[in-house]
């Protein structure tokens, strides 16, 4: 994607809208030419159609969704509930800031060929094995108590995706209070009980 030159910026972000609007299977190349205002032959010299479009899109949002993964493990401690607290925000804030980008993500990986479905998935793996990490390092530590780790780590992220689908910046919940509840509700799921605690109730 960074390799593109400036001038396709308005195509991508024109593809962009009409999967998020129409669904890929709707929207044709001719929509998203005429949204973006320029003509087909400009449309092909950039992109060879609609299935390369798509995985531009989706690679651009998959990476920037890992950056801000990366960027708030890379400032969290080694504690499993500090780590498990920074992958919740990052992902609560970007659904938040990027609905149409994480939405397209999240829905129209089915829309890929198999040339590109196989790449995509070892993607959507590396999500999951980030939280799952973190979960079975807390439960190997003793300090997330849940006996399901699989289930947690699945109803955790389910939650943390459907963000996008529902969440308004002009809604009664701030980001700010969005980002501590989430992060209330992931520890609450995976049972998380500090060593101090525990040890304070067995005495």
């Amino acid at each position: 994607m960074s390799t593109r030159p400036a001038g396709h910026k308005a195509i991508v972000e024109a593809a962009r809208a009409e999967f998020s609007e129409q669904g890929y299977g709707a929207t044709s190349i001719r929509d998203i030419a005429k949204r973006a205002g320029v003509s087909l032959s400009a449309l092909y010299y950039y992109y060879k159609g609609k299935q390369e479009l798509l995985v531009a899109i989706l690679d651009e949002g998959l990476d920037a969704y890992f950056d801000a993964c990366d960027t708030a493990l890379a400032a969290a401690g080694d504690d499993p509930a500090e780590r498990l607290e920074a992958l919740v925000a990052a992902t609560v804030k970007f659904r938040s800031d990027h609905p149409v980008k994480s939405n397209i993500v999240l829905t129209e990986g089915r829309s890929l060929e198999p040339e590109h479905l196989a790449r995509y998935r070892k993607n959507e793996e590396r999500g999951t094995q980030q939280f799952r990490e973190v979960i079975e390092r807390g439960v190997a530590d003793g300090v997330f108590l849940t006996p399901y780790p699989d289930d947690a780590r699945r109803a955790v992220i389910a939650m943390c995706n459907a963000i996008a689908q529902w969440y308004r910046p002009d809604g009664p919940v701030s980001l700010e209070e969005l980002v501590e509840r989430y992060v209330s509700l992931a520890l609450t799921v995976v049972e998380y009980r500090p060593r101090a605690v525990r040890r304070a109730a067995r005495g």
